[in-house]
């Protein structure tokens, strides 16, 4: 089997304002956050409200998210995130699939 070499993918995408709120509000509760706290071994995070769709590796994208997402994977400030599929469900996000959030750590 060969492996099929994507140069470009288009990872845009457009959210509805009710499912964007929803998602964000789900993406901000204290539970959520203290859970990607632990997660992310920071004693306190923020949700950034960046979210993006991962995308195939390319050498563009070595990885996996658009260009302008990668200075966040590289900062020890900022942890990704998959959005959980039960949250996209509940804000009625079907397209895209998948989304990843940023979150900023804070410092006491």
């Amino acid at each position: 089997m060969a492996l099929k070499i994507i140069d470009h993918f288009d990872g845009s995408f457009t959210l509805e304002p009710n499912a964007k709120a929803a998602l964000f509000n789900l993406l901000s509760t204290e539970t959520f956050l203290t859970q990607v706290a632990q997660q992310l071994d920071s004693p306190q995070v923020e949700f950034t409200e960046l979210i993006f769709q991962p995308v195939p590796y390319t050498t563009t994208t070595p990885k996996g998210m658009p260009a302008e997402f990668q200075k966040f994977h590289e900062s020890e400030d900022y942890g990704i995130i998959n959005v959980p599929p039960n949250f996209m469900f509940q804000a009625k996000i079907f397209k895209p699939s998948r989304l990843c959030a940023i979150y900023r750590r804070l410092n006491p």
